[in-house]
């Protein structure tokens, strides 16, 4: 009996989902819709015309006219009760309005053709201006391979949880952030980063979501839920986007009001001096659609197409705006113009100590350490190759030093205090300082030996590699400003400054101080909009606060990448330049279609306005112009 009840409350469903269905895919297509409409209508006048009947062409035109002009009048109506603005969209409204009143049946199809079949041209160019976005949010896994015991088993990817197994089969995306268990994995980045080349990575070695695997099945211990990964994030960033219009394309809207008010006088004028309304419905043809409107968005839209290929997620349109437009760039310091770990800068060996030798016995050690500069010891010996050895009797005095036995010998590593306190000869410890130099932001790692110093390694948090054209670069692209931003010692950061050559080191500065420092720069208008570039949760205030944040999101989803308005998706600081470059070329072409398409639209209306340029040839050559903007709006996919 419950299931006789239930089977037609299940059957009833189906037709109202189904129209909702329908009603939704004719919302998503209504310009499309609308141009095929008129298309037929013009297409089906015409042939009426061709086989003698010219009455009713022209009836079936003045009909189509008449539903495409309701059409659109309702959008009008909204724009100007929601939106409060007017825009072009008025004009051709008066157009084929004017159109069927003055018997211009033709003209009045001709301007529905080209209105709905622009607003169609616009709807696939943002369509192909999107397909970088849309590819991301499309990639994003649903269902992830979770290994139980000896099984698999299929789990929607929000029950996967810390420490999960997760099995990535070959061409999967790997759906969270995790280690790879497995000996070897190989994976694909192209999608995230651009890199088209396949990376290989090793037991241990973290990988993130959103990566393909370019090999054979491997398995990822999970670190954090899917909801909180890397590739979440950038979905999320990605919807934001889609979702976000340009203050350019604000603008233009602005702009469209004053261009209505232009194409009114112009007609009016040359109906009140030639007596003839054709004229001026002439005028009026030849001003719709407004170039302003198509161009702008698709140029901003296609250049947040084009920096997600370079790797750079950014939260709409507007950022591509605001990129083009920066005079300043702050940088943070640690972990965005440096790697943010300590490396090797240079090993002075000591008492004929060999350089390698000295590395390796410091490093086998050192395995024993969780100090970030042993860790850091052990992974450069690693990558020369060295062989380590397991120490004995270890012991470690947390900060300072430690110290163990190796193949019989003792072997110390740490601070000069540490070394004395165990043995080390004090004069000797006194010369390490000459050896080491005194290098800014340098850390210096004593060696001893069986009570003799066997040396000095000198460790710095060095530059990334791609950070030294930076500056140069951004100058280049018209940046006025460069600064670098820095909670760390002054020596540390104004070495780093040198470096890299920027205008301006603010070292020492707590999240408060980086906000008083941005807040400052944003008050001087020759130095907007700033771009903050930061990595870290105590740069995210900063982000928030500039006219643009970008965060080093590369690692995974932190609070900064939440907080900032793009997030760079590649460990590559240099991406920063892409950014403003991309900017600044969607900006120039969304610029040029704009001056270039009202150009020829008002040297159009002038030439209609003297008569030489009748309602249905107008018509057709706003078309033209309008075609010709929006191909060259699309100009910003490319590099």
């Amino acid at each position: 009996m419950a299931s006789a009840d239930l089977a037609p409350q299940s059957v009833s469903t189906r037709p109202r989902a189904s129209i909702k269905s329908t009603l939704t895919l004719i919302v998503e297509h209504r310009a499309r819709i609308l141009a095929t409409i008129a298309l037929v209508v013009l297409a089906s006048g015409g042939i009426l015309h061709l086989a003698g009947a010219g009455s009713a062409g022209d009836a079936v035109w003045a009909a189509g006219v008449a539903i495409l002009a309701a059409e659109l009048a309702v959008e009008v109506v909204r724009t100007i009760v929601v939106e409060r603005h007017l825009g072009v969209d008025t004009i051709a409204l008066l157009a084929m309005i004017g159109s069927l009143v003055l018997g211009e049946e033709l003209a009045g199809a001709v301007v529905a053709l080209m209105f709905s079949g622009g607003a169609a041209l616009e709807d696939v160019a943002a369509t192909r201006a999107r397909r970088e976005l849309t590819a991301l949010i499309q990639r994003a896994p649903t269902i992830a391979q979770l290994r139980i015991g000896e099984r698999i088993e299929p789990v929607p990817v929000d029950r996967v949880g810390v420490g999960d197994i997760v099995v990535v089969r070959t061409g999967e995306v790997v759906p969270v952030d995790g280690r790879v268990t497995s000996d070897e994995a190989v994976v694909d980045t192209s999608t995230l980063t651009g890199e088209p080349l396949p990376l290989t990575l090793t037991a241990g070695m973290e990988v993130l979501s959103g990566v393909a695997n370019a090999g054979a099945p491997f398995d990822v211990a999970a670190q954090r839920p899917a909801v909180e990964s890397a590739y979440a994030a950038l979905v999320r960033l990605v919807e934001q986007a889609q979702s976000q219009r340009a203050p350019f394309v604000r603008l233009a809207d602005r702009y469209a009001g004053f261009f209505l008010i232009a194409t009114l006088l112009v007609a009016g004028s040359a109906w009140a001096f030639s007596g003839d309304p054709v004229r001026a419905l002439a005028v009026v043809v030849v001003a719709t659609p407004c170039p302003l409107i198509l161009a702008a968005p698709i140029a901003l839209v296609s250049g947040v197409s084009r920096a997600a290929r370079a790797g750079v997620i950014v939260k709409g349109a507007g950022v591509i705006e605001t990129l083009g437009a920066a005079r300043t760039v702050l940088f943070d310091k640690t972990g965005t113009l440096t790697a943010g770990t300590p490396a090797i800068r240079e090993i002075l060996p000591a008492n004929g100590t060999a350089p390698a030798e000295l590395l390796r016995l410091a490093a086998s050690v050192d395995q024993m350490s969780a100090h970030v500069l042993g860790a850091a010891l052990v992974d450069a010996a690693q990558e020369a190759g060295l062989e380590l050895d397991t120490p004995i009797d270890v012991r470690e005095d947390p900060g300072q030093g430690i110290v163990g036995t190796i193949d019989g010998r003792t072997v110390a590593v740490g601070s000069r205090f540490f070394l004395t306190s165990v043995g080390v000869l004090a004069e000797e410890i006194a010369s390490a300082a000459v050896l080491s130099g005194r290098g800014s932001g340098e850390a210096r790692v004593l060696v001893g030996v069986d009570g003799r110093l066997a040396g000095v390694i000198v460790m710095a948090d060095e530059l990334r590699p791609e950070a030294g054209r930076i500056v140069d670069r951004l100058r280049a692209k018209g940046v006025r400003h460069i600064a670098m931003v820095s909670g760390d010692r002054r020596s540390v950061a104004e070495r780093v400054g040198r470096e890299l050559g920027v205008d301006r080191v603010y070292a020492e500065q707590s999240p408060e101080e980086k906000l008083a420092v941005v807040r400052q720069l944003r008050a001087d208008e020759e130095l907007r909009p700033v771009i903050m570039v930061g990595d870290g949760v105590n740069d995210a205030p900063a982000l928030a606060l500039a006219d643009l944040g970008i965060a080093m999101g590369a690692a995974g989803a932190t609070v900064s990448s939440e907080t900032a308005d793009a997030v760079i998706t590649v460990d590559r600081v240099d991406r920063v330049a892409d950014a403003v470059h991309i900017g600044r070329r969607a900006l120039f072409i969304a610029r040029q279609s704009v001056l270039v398409g009202m150009g020829l639209s008002l040297a159009a209306m002038g030439v209609a306005a003297f008569g030489y340029l009748p309602p249905v040839a107008g018509a057709l050559f706003q078309e033209v112009i309008d075609l010709a903007v929006i191909v060259n709006a699309l100009r910003a996919l490319r590099g």
